[in-house]
């Protein structure tokens, strides 16, 4: 299997053999312009027109054009990328040095120090120094803050952020995360802002040259898993992994049998030869088409150079339990009754001056279906007419269960809650190899 430090030593003789030709922007944008203008119906395909456009001309010109390239000589944890400053990441050879400056009106300076680039985000390190006498925190508020990042094809928004400032408050050291830029990018340009004491917000560009070449290629890739996981309502797909010098991605959507995003996502971890990568958490993304959700998931970056196994875990999900029979309210208590996989506690049914409330306690994250709720009461079927908020209700044994009232619009004492179903976090426990036989040449 090919190891990190070879397929670095390759690609650095490709990037020293191979070069971009200096107007090949100008030639890409030459292409894209000269595209008939047609009547636009949705933004997707006038992407696809323009990707297109891009894609002819590199085949045409045969072009190798070296987009990523990485000289890295270890491979730093998210943790460590977030920590360090761009000078002490650069002794290892990562990313670009851009040291941009803008002053502001006040004296302030705001520079951009260096970008590190991959297929899974752009990382970009800022300073941001007050003039003598003045500091960030005068209104109780940090007043800067960064938008997103632009160029030729290229539209990034920032993902996140994190930094701090000295003790003096004069000099701040941030670090911006963004969607990944285009390769083909040659002058990219950030927009900072920063909230005025009048309450308007002033935008600051400041661009940069873009030097690709010095930034980061993915350490591994693969864009077709087509992998799934049966759920109770549906399917989760997983599309796509990323793994980069800075991050590892993981893209995947959701085929349920209903719209929108599911309850409870799920834990999903990710194993590498057989050991946990620290999770960074989910975001959902864009609809891929109606009714379809889709998500991404952000790992650590795989510290090794010898990938033997890569798998993915479904550990826990939505799940879902059908309800059939009616539930007795002869007898209300704090004692549980087991409906499928869980618990709820009918704990009191109390005569109102409208009816009946019904006091139901269940665990944190079992969630009971309330569109078609009702109670049977000397065989009328009646439904809710309202539900409380939830309130906690202490066992005074180190556990905490969740109650709410519901009421009922009836003189007649209720017999039966009838319940459709309920949500609640289901242990799948579901491994799913990914494909790296590819990845071992």
């Amino acid at each position: 299997m090919t190891t990190i430090e070879e397929r670095i030593l390759e690609h650095k003789q490709t990037l020293n053999i191979v070069q971009a030709p200096s107007e090949l922007e100008g030639r890409l944008r030459n292409a894209l312009e000269n595209v008939p203008t047609k009547k636009r119906k949705v933004n997707r395909a006038m992407t696809w027109v323009a990707s297109s456009a891009a894609a002819l001309l590199l085949i045409v010109g045969t072009y190798q054009y070296p987009a990523f390239a990485y000289f890295g000589s270890m491979l730093f944890s998210k943790n460590e990328l977030s920590s360090l400053s761009f000078s002490e990441v650069a002794e290892q050879g990562y990313g670009q040095t851009v040291n941009k400056s803008k002053t502001l009106d006040d004296g302030t300076v705001i520079t951009i120090n260096g970008v590190i680039a991959d297929d899974n985000a752009l990382l970009m390190y800022y300073t941001i120094d007050r003039p003598a006498g003045s500091i960030f925190n005068e209104s109780k508020s940090f007043r800067y803050n960064v938008d997103k990042v632009q160029g030729f094809l290229t539209d990034s928004d920032m993902r996140g952020g994190s930094g701090g400032s000295s003790k003096d408050e004069t000099h701040y050291e941030g670090i911006s995360k963004f969607e990944p830029v285009s390769p083909f990018s040659r002058t990219l340009t950030v927009t900072f802002y920063e909230w005025l004491n009048s309450g308007e917000r002033a935008s600051y560009p400041i661009s940069f040259k873009f030097e690709a070449n010095k930034a980061m290629r993915s350490m591994f890739k693969e864009e077709d898993i087509s992998k799934s996981v049966p759920v109770d309502r549906g399917i989760v797909h997983f599309d796509s992994i990323t793994a980069s010098p800075t991050t590892t991605n993981v893209k995947g959507y959701y085929e349920m049998d209903y719209e929108g995003y599911p309850r409870f996502p799920g834990e999903i971890k990710l194993y590498l030869n057989g050991s946990e990568v620290k999770s960074w958490g989910m975001r959902g993304e864009r609809f891929i088409e109606e009714g379809i959700a889709g998500f991404e998931l952000e790992f650590d970056v795989l510290q090794t150079d010898k990938i033997e196994t890569l798998e993915l875990v479904l550990e826990n999900f939505d799940g879902y339990q059908k309800v059939e029979e009616p539930i007795s309210l002869a007898s209300p208590s704090d004692q549980s009754i087991t409906i499928g996989n869980e618990k709820v506690w009918i704990r009191s049914v109390t005569k109102t001056d409208t009816g009946y409330d019904i006091i139901i306690a269940r665990k944190q994250f079992t969630i009971l279906e309330t569109e078609k709720l009702s109670v049977q009461a000397d065989g009328i079927v009646v439904p809710v007419s309202s539900i409380s908020l939830s309130r906690p209700w202490d066992l005074k044994n180190g556990n905490i269960l969740w109650e709410q009232t519901y009421s009922f619009n009836t003189m007649e004492k209720p017999d039966h809650l009838l319940l459709d179903g309920y949500h609640y976090i289901k242990t799948y426990d579901k491994t799913i190899p990914l494909p790296i036989e590819d990845n071992k040449k």
